[in-house]
């Protein structure tokens, strides 16, 4: 088919696209796909064509009217891709679409009819509703009098029935609806039906003292509608641990204060009893503070109280974290273990150098002294060795690491 090609993407776009979507109404998705169609005629009217040779491009003109590249032109941009109603019933009608291309333009001009209403039947007339398309109902000022809509009209859906306007009622919205009152026309002809004051159900004018009838919540009293406070009758209802709170024509359940076990307003003076961890003083129920109240609030070593609204919890005291279920001392980890002489100034090293050097130098001094020739000789050689040896950086690191006990 000449329509094959342009809805291969449609089919694919249908299978990605969700099942889960809202539908519209049949008639309306043919009304928006035969609109898009008009306009895509107006768009390609004079396509490629303009300012050359006149009688060749009118020849060509005449030929690509009505040609099958300019139809799958229109039909490629008839639905936008995201909608699977138009895409979808495109995909259904080209048989008809086509038809009408090239054999029912002249005499069926108009699409819309041609098409949803004629050959589909998914729309009706307008004035006619339903799956045969009968007739709305209708009074002097048209369809619903003129002061509604008629349910269904133009598709083959709806009851027909007359949805009024706001402020009208009745078969052909000729009455005026509760609230509303009949204005006076300064002719022959029947009035607008206008609003009456906000409480009135029925009323002779828009005042407050012309009311006939009240609205629910409210009661007639001098051609007044006087609101009826229910919360001092036997009317409201609200369940435990509310209050009745009144407004204009109604009224409105509201929580109780924390403090309280139910209540008869807002507030802690309102209550009927105290919530636990709240004592009445005077009128009002005040929270109880625990941690005054009893010796030992709590009873964990190093633990404090700490109060709070209707109750207190026990907390760690300054200077003491929970470990364990217990609160013990914060102190900071321990550092690694000091050498004997980690603390030693480096003063005090260059003094225990000198004796170290000192002591050694004097044990060989008294060996050397007893005439031996084996220890004279080590004796030089020891104090030489040292002094060079003590001289260097590396026996500056040895001591140190000596002292240090390391």
């Amino acid at each position: 088919m000449w329509l094959a090609w342009p809805f291969l993407p449609a089919l694919v776009l249908l299978s990605e696209l969700s099942v889960v979507r809202v539908q519209t109404a049949p008639c309306q998705t043919c009304r928006k796909l035969t609109e898009s169609f008009i306009k895509g005629l107006e768009t390609t009217a004079n396509k490629n064509f303009g300012g050359g040779n006149t009688a060749w491009e009118e020849e060509k003109l005449a030929k690509y009217a009505r040609s099958e590249t300019r139809l799958l032109e229109i039909v490629e941009a008839a639905c936008e891709k995201t909608d699977f109603e138009c895409n979808q019933l495109l995909e259904q009608i080209e048989d008809q679409v086509e038809t009408w291309w090239f054999h029912r333009q002249q005499e069926a001009p108009d699409l819309f009819e041609w098409l949803c209403i004629e050959e589909l039947r998914l729309c009706c007339p307008p004035g006619r509703f339903g799956p045969d398309c009968k007739e709305c109902p209708s009074g002097p000022g048209g369809v619903c009098g003129g002061l509604g809509r008629c349910e269904g009209e133009g598709t083959r859906l709806g009851d027909g029935e007359c949805v009024c306007d706001p402020g009208y009622s009745g078969h052909l919205c000729q009455s005026c609806a509760d609230g509303y009152f009949r204005e006076k026309s300064s002719n022959d002809s029947t009035g607008a039906c206008a609003a009456c004051y906000h409480s009135c159900k029925k009323c002779a004018g828009p005042q407050d003292y012309k009311c006939l009838d009240c609205k629910p919540g409210w009661m007639l009293h001098d051609n007044k509608c006087v609101d009826i406070d229910e919360c001092g009758t036997e009317l409201a209802r609200c369940p435990s641990n509310t209050y009745c709170h009144n407004t204009d024509g109604s009224y409105e359940c509201r929580g109780c204060d924390q403090a309280c076990v139910g209540c008869m307003g807002s507030g802690p003076a309102r209550c009927k009893k105290c919530s636990r961890g709240y004592r009445l003083k005077g009128a009002k129920c005040l929270d109880i503070d625990e941690c005054n109240e009893r010796a030992i609030a709590c009873p964990g070593l190093n633990e404090a109280c700490i109060n709070e609204e209707g109750s207190f919890h026990c907390d760690c005291a300054d200077g003491f974290i929970r470990r364990d279920s217990i609160c013990v001392e914060n102190k900071p980890p321990a550092g690694p273990e000091k050498g004997l002489f980690d603390d030693i100034t480096d003063e005090e090293v260059l003094v225990l150098q000198q004796m170290f050097f000192g002591v050694v130098i004097c044990a060989l001094a008294t060996l050397a002294a007893k005439g031996d020739m084996v220890f004279t000789a080590i004796f030089i050689g020891g104090v030489a060795a040292m002094a060079g040896y003590w001289l260097t950086e590396k026996g500056d690191i040895m001591l140190d690491g000596f002292l240090k006990g390391r």
